[in-house]
């Protein structure tokens, strides 16, 4: 186990004094001869396998390391103690079971939309947006009332184009938690809504209006609106056309082209599979 580390007097400072400082540190005390300490310390690394640097495991065998177990008042066995800034913060004694070990570390490992909301984060700051969405939503689907989760939700609703669902999501934030985060998306919606409606967009709307039978100029507008992600508007153009005439192959091509810019688990994809489906069949 990577994050795991058996404690003696030589390292004793550096695991509980320094690493305690900036993660939580369970001390695990276990003898040899004690069957029911074995089995918690076997229970604690198996569920702390995965946890990243949330929790250093620490482990003291009471066999050959009694003189740190005197150091922490240790009264009986299994005993673990969760330490935080060298000091206790919490514990375990006696025999546990899968549910009672489990309970106790959910308390302080971090919930699944924690790590997903990282995740996101981390994706955007190396600018995989398209990657970034699926994992955002996952994470807002998992906790739909965090503040944080929505800011990076809704940064992401930006930069695809989903406006409208953006101003939405920004609109639902309490005034509490409109910090420098949100006042900056709210100036990167109101850019975004500027953009979106180009005046290169207006001239070909115009245009339409009085010629709405020219399938070039839909599939150039089509085109524009797909430049700055509205591409629901795109799509529903590239459809008509598609199902208007199943021999247009430039708007089929442009249909799937603007399905595959979008990212993963985006509704518009499989809204929009579901639709040619029809069509085909």
């Amino acid at each position: 186990m990577a994050n795991s580390i058996a404690i003696t007097l030589e390292n004793f400072q550096q695991v509980i004094l320094e690493a305690s400082k900036t993660k939580l540190v369970l001390v695990d005390f276990w003898a040899q001869q004690i069957p029911e300490s074995v089995e918690l310390r076997d229970k604690l690394a198996i569920a702390l396998v995965d946890v990243g640097d949330t929790i250093l495991y620490a482990t003291v065998d009471c066999e050959t390391q009694g003189q740190i177990a005197q150091q922490f008042g240790i009264q009986g066995l299994p005993t673990a103690i969760l330490v935080q800034d060298g000091q206790p913060l919490d514990g375990l004694t006696g025999p546990q079971t899968d549910e009672s070990t489990s309970e106790f570390l959910a308390k302080y490992l971090p919930k699944a939309q924690d790590v997903l909301l990282a995740q996101a984060n981390e994706l955007l700051a190396e600018n995989k947006v398209a990657e970034a969405f699926p994992v955002i939503t996952q994470a807002f689907q998992l906790d739909n009332d965090r503040a944080d989760i929505k800011l990076v939700l809704a940064n992401v609703y930006i930069q695809t184009g989903k406006i409208t669902e953006a101003e939405v999501l920004l609109k639902s934030i309490k005034m509490i938690d409109q910090d420098s985060h949100y006042q900056s998306l709210m100036a990167k919606l109101e850019l975004a809504s500027q953009a979106a409606d180009s005046p290169e967009i207006q001239a070909l709307e115009q245009q339409l209006e009085s010629d709405p039978d020219n399938v070039e100029l839909k599939q150039k507008l089509a085109a524009q609106y797909n430049q700055v992600n509205r591409n629901d508007e795109a799509l529903t153009i590239l459809f008509l056309l598609v199902q208007k005439d199943g021999a247009d192959i430039a708007s089929k091509d442009m249909l799937l082209d603007v399905m595959k810019s979008l990212p993963e688990g985006d509704v518009l994809v499989s809204k929009y599979r579901r639709k040619l489906y029809t069509l085909m069949y």
